[in-house]
């Protein structure tokens, strides 16, 4: 047996298995990186949800305060107005 017979021989019985579980290794590391992916696009939605919520309690809270200070100024002038 030649030299080439030799080193394809030992490619084949020494590296090609390897290869083939390497192949299954990023096999098993691309379905967890879909996981992943799947996960982070949830949390990505769940967390935009959240702040879409808050944004809206933040205008509430927002109208409730410029109603208040509106009612505040009002009655201020009401009072200015009021003979002492």
């Amino acid at each position: 047996m030649g030299v080439y017979d030799q080193v394809k021989t030992a490619f084949q019985d020494i590296i090609a298995p390897e290869l083939h579980a390497i192949r299954g290794d990023i096999r098993v590391l691309d379905h967890r990186i879909v996981g992943l992916d799947q996960k982070i696009d949830s949390l990505r939605n769940e967390l935009v949800s959240e702040i879409r919520r808050l944004d809206t309690r933040i205008d509430g809270v927002d109208r409730e305060l410029r109603t208040a200070i509106d009612l505040r100024e009002r009655l201020a002038a009401l009072e200015a107005r009021r003979p002492a």
